[in-house]
């Protein structure tokens, strides 16, 4: 757990938008993951700051869906942020989940070329996946590329394009965002248990990496020293 900062909060979502506010305001680079605890975020910093213009948008990762399909994490970013503020990001730099997986990933890889995330917000599946790394996924060996191509570990089963293990470690700060009981489980292991493959979420990780949680998530973390507060 020494790689890790873990905390138990009321309202995680509301904490990911007071970092997010402080990340556009910094004018910074910031990776964008999908979910409903996200999604309440983003809303949150949308309306606490009209002008994103100094600020940079990535996608984490996508299905590889059309534009409009509610699975897609570029709808969900649009919807939340991109209609909402006055003024938009200097750039945001949008999966293309229209064309082939291979194509879509290699179009991304070439655009993260040169590129850090200052701040990425990542969660954490039931099965212990993150953005779209799946356990024992091929992808979960990549060390070359920024970018690749994903089968899905779980429903929905569509193809995903995701960023990699080593592009994610070059993130400044990393912070999960994980609530509700379904995910206790998922949490002990990625947090508090060795790194293992069968848990994806074990071997992603920033240069800072901290993990907000509500009493539910954490409820897998027995020992009161694996929840400093």
């Amino acid at each position: 757990m020494s790689d890790v900062e873990i905390e138990v909060l009321d309202d995680p979502a509301g904490e990911l938008a007071r970092l997010l506010v402080e990340a556009v305001r910094a004018g910074q680079s910031v990776g964008l993951s999908g979910g409903s605890t996200p999604r309440r975020a983003y809303e949150l910093a949308a309306t606490q700051v009209p002008d994103w213009s100094s600020a940079e948008l990535w996608l984490v990762d996508d299905r590889c869906v059309p534009a409009d399909d509610e699975r897609s994490n570029a709808r969900l970013v649009r919807e939340t942020i991109l209609d909402r503020v006055e003024r938009g990001p200097r750039a945001a730099h949008l999966i293309d989940g229209e064309v082939e997986p291979e194509e879509a990933a290699a179009r991304y890889d070439a655009e993260l070329d040169g590129a850090r995330f200052d701040l990425t917000m990542m969660g954490v599946g039931p099965d212990g996946h993150t953005a779209s790394l799946f356990p024992g996924g091929p992808e979960l060996a990549e060390r070359e590329r920024r970018a690749v191509a994903a089968e899905a570990g779980m429903e929905p089963f569509v193809p995903r394009v995701t960023t990699t293990i080593p592009f994610l470690a070059e993130t400044a700060l990393m912070v999960f965002v994980i609530t509700g009981t379904d995910k206790a489980d998922a949490v002990r292991r990625a947090f508090a248990e060795e790194p293992s493959a069968d848990v994806p979420a074990s071997l992603v990780r920033g240069r800072r990496t901290v993990v907000l949680l509500d009493a539910d998530a954490a409820s897998g973390l027995h020992s009161p020293l694996q929840i400093p507060i």
